[in-house]
């Protein structure tokens, strides 16, 4: 039976798209469908992209309209929040490479198919009064904010990350439902923009997969920041009254209820795979919790199907899907594509970043590994010491017997850009001394990692 297409990808955000094109530069005749009006998917869109933009914004404005920077001779005065301009800026980098994807396309001859995909089998896809078959077809649908049991979202006061990356002004007092990545680094936004921010976290500390260590250091940092943490609390309801919303919350141990009053309700509960309206039990397939169960090369339990990124296992991050989709293309065209599990990082583009790859210390302690800790400070690195940004340090996790670097967990300035070190490493199964012995520039932030490494041993020079 000949195909319209050798590969068709459904989803065009980062593990969609970068599939497609990897595809495509094997030689395949490749099509990706993407229900949106722009390339990209969440990421590109509503997420990643548009979250960095506003931090980085709002990051200057803080920087400018605390005083922080008298100390460096630059004093201003009168300044001013044109939130207008902040976020017509976020929407030109997205326009930007949502557009770049769209010309890689062209470049690439990757058909793009617009409308919502919908199975027919398992290698026949409806999309409108279309209908494509192709003999590969991969899914990567990506995910879609979670709600509350009883709480929906309205789009005005009662919010998703979609909305609160565009509200049309800084509220009073925004209440984030969710302490997680998202919602630390969205409640980050609006407190350096003049809100005060409330997060109400289930569990008993903010991000609770992260290392321990280092989400207490970050829970100290954030309170000291203006930023009021509610862990061990859990939301019962959420109503619209007058102008704002009446947040009820009580002790996840019990105990008796609290009325907060917010002018905006952040929802940032966790994200869902979203495979809805796929008819995806026409191609024979069985989710399982939601997902799609895959075998290490990507591949289905039915032949041609493939599922990448967030509709399954492993961390929703856009840098898993990307490394994902390339893998499975590789597969798909008779190449050997492969993902490590073990060596995908993670950041929380707070102030300071927070950044984590490998193993965390409680992970290695229930395993029953046996480790060693290297901790390094940044008030002893010369570079942050000198940009008067010091707070937070660098822990590495090294096997006790190997030495073989586990895990590296970074709190503090540039740990976003700085955990790359640290998963190369990894993904090269090096050890800590092998981090210590390699030469770093001086004066850099990286130098608190060496120095890191150096402290498993017990022998860090500057601290």
């Amino acid at each position: 039976m000949a195909h319209d297409y050798d590969l068709l990808v459904i989803g065009a955000g980062p593990g969609g798209y970068v599939a497609a094109i990897r595809a495509a530069q094997h030689g395949l005749k490749v099509a990706c469908v993407e229900k949106r009006a722009t390339l990209g998917g969440t990421c590109l869109n509503v997420g990643c992209i548009p979250s960095k933009a506003l931090l980085h914004g709002s990051h200057f404005y803080e920087e400018a309209s605390s005083g922080k920077l008298a100390k460096f001779g630059v004093t201003i005065q009168g300044v001013t929040l044109d939130l207008p301009a902040l976020l017509a800026e976020k929407d030109k980098a997205v326009k930007e490479l949502t557009g770049g994807i769209e010309m890689l396309f062209k470049k690439n001859k990757v058909t793009w198919l617009k409308g919502e995909a919908r199975f027919k089998d398992a290698s026949t896809v409806e999309i409108g009064d279309q209908t494509i078959t192709a003999k590969d077809i991969i899914i990567a649908t990506g995910s879609e904010p979670m709600s509350l049991p009883g709480i929906t979202p309205d789009g005005e006061l009662i919010v998703t990350s979609t909305e609160a990356l565009a509200l049309p002004a800084v509220p009073g007092h925004l209440v984030v439902i969710g302490g997680g990545y998202i919602g630390l680094e969205m409640g980050s936004v609006w407190r350096r923009l003049g809100a005060k921010v409330t997060v109400v976290e289930f569990a008993d500390r903010i991000v609770p997969a992260m290392d321990k260590e280092v989400g207490a250091a970050f829970t100290k940092i954030l309170t000291k920041q203006g930023m009021t943490l509610r862990t061990a609390t859990k939301v019962t309801a959420v109503r619209r009254e007058g102008k704002g919303a009446i947040v009820t919350v009580e002790p996840v141990a019990g105990g008796p209820s609290e009325e907060i009053e917010a002018d905006i309700v952040l929802l940032s509960t966790g994200r869902r795979p979203n495979t809805d309206g796929l008819n995806i039990e026409a191609t024979g397939l069985s989710l399982e919790k939601g997902r799609i169960p895959i075998n290490h090369d990507f591949s289905t339990s039915v032949r041609g199907l493939w599922a990448i990124g967030d509709v399954v296992e492993g961390p929703m991050l856009a840098h898993k899907a990307e490394d994902e989709g390339m893998a499975a293309a590789d597969n798909i065209a008779g190449l050997n594509g492969h993902v490590n599990r073990d060596v995908i990082p993670a950041v929380v583009y707070t102030d300071p970043e927070v950044a984590t790859v490998g193993k965390t210390e409680e992970e290695l302690t229930t395993a029953g590994i046996q480790y060693k800790v290297g901790k390094f400070l940044f008030a002893a690195n010369s570079r942050a010491k000198t940009n008067r940004d010091s707070e937070g340090f660098v822990k590495v996790l090294a096997d006790a017997t190997s030495d073989r670097i586990l895990g590296v967990h970074i709190i503090g300035p540039m740990a976003g850009t700085m955990i790359a070190e640290a998963a190369l490493a990894m993904e090269f199964a090096a050890s800590s001394e092998d981090l210590a012995l390699t030469c770093h520039a001086h004066p850099t932030h990286p130098e608190a990692l060496k120095e890191a490494a150096m402290a498993v041993t017990g022998k860090p020079i500057h601290m």
